[in-house]
């Protein structure tokens, strides 16, 4: 997405395109998630706090904190960014002075500040106190919360969060559930790395593994399972291999760029093919 872009979905005209009106949603072992503008969040509140996941823009944040502050008078421990885009990051600032602590992956503030920078919007923001490279991890209360970076997908910097006991694992934009995603590379983004990332949240998590969704092209299913991590494996795979022999049968870029569907990954639907066949093209000619 370009800077520009990037901009534009931090406006919340745009924003309330995207939905209308907030919902808090339980799923189980006292974790839920929030969805109103922009990437769905996710929260926990337990004897020992809250933990907010993402923060979507600054007015849906503040509706996260208000209904959360309704279930619990425990302070907010910990605010966790999956990655750094406005519409998981927006709300980050109304966090100001209520979170403990802001957890990021290391390239997630890197690009976050450098987003900030070109918009000039610097004191908007709130970043991350606490980066990691690899893993981060805590326990509050009976939860044990396990940050995993497992390489460049939607970014340089995407962050699985799973809160091991409730066994439910915040994907972040590394899952658009059959909407055609996008693809950032020019924080980093790369979809050969992308495919193996989902190999190895396969891998890591079992089946009763319930899974949060940063998009999805029905809004009601931002939630799901194994085989909804491998139909974005599938679409991935696809889309590569669709452009490559585009690329081999001598196709041109803008001729490539007037498809409507990827062969083979038919339910993936929505706006926005253009953005994932200009990454694979852009990322095959490399």
């Amino acid at each position: 997405m370009s800077l520009g872009m990037l901009a534009l979905l931090q406006n919340r005209g745009l924003a309330s395109l995207l939905q209308s009106s907030y919902k808090m949603t339980l799923l189980r072992n006292n974790v839920g998630i929030f969805t109103e503008q922009g990437g769905t969040i996710g929260w926990m509140v337990n004897n020992e706090g809250i933990v907010v996941v993402d923060t979507q823009f600054a007015n849906s944040a503040a509706h996260v904190i208000e209904e959360l502050k309704k279930k619990s008078a425990k302070p907010f421990r910990y605010l966790i960014n999956t990655h750094h885009h406005g519409d998981h990051t927006g709300g980050n600032i109304v966090f100001k002075g209520i979170a403990d602590h802001v957890i990021a992956h290391a390239n997630c503030l890197i690009n976050h500040r450098a987003v900030a920078a070109v918009q000039k919007s610097e004191d908007k923001q709130l970043f991350a106190d606490t980066v990691f490279n690899k893993q981060w991890k805590t326990k509050l209360g009976s939860e044990r919360i396990n940050a995993q970076h497992f390489g460049a997908g939607h970014t340089n910097g995407d962050a699985v969060i799973h809160f091991e006991n409730a066994n439910i694992a915040h994907m972040g934009d590394l899952m658009f559930n059959r909407r055609f995603p996008f693809i950032d590379r020019n924080a980093g983004a790369n979809i050969s790395s992308w495919i193996m990332v989902l190999d190895k949240t396969l891998a890591k998590y079992d089946s009763d593994t319930l899974f949060i969704f940063g998009h999805s092209l029905d809004p009601e299913k931002v939630t799901g399972k194994k085989e909804d991590i491998k139909a974005m494996q599938n679409y991935l795979e696809k889309l590569l291999l669709f452009v490559g022999n585009q690329k081999k049968a001598g196709k041109s870029k803008e001729e490539i760029l007037k498809a409507t569907v990827i062969p083979g990954a038919e339910d993936f639907k929505g706006q926005g093919i253009e953005r994932s066949l200009t990454a694979a093209y852009d990322e095959l000619s490399s």
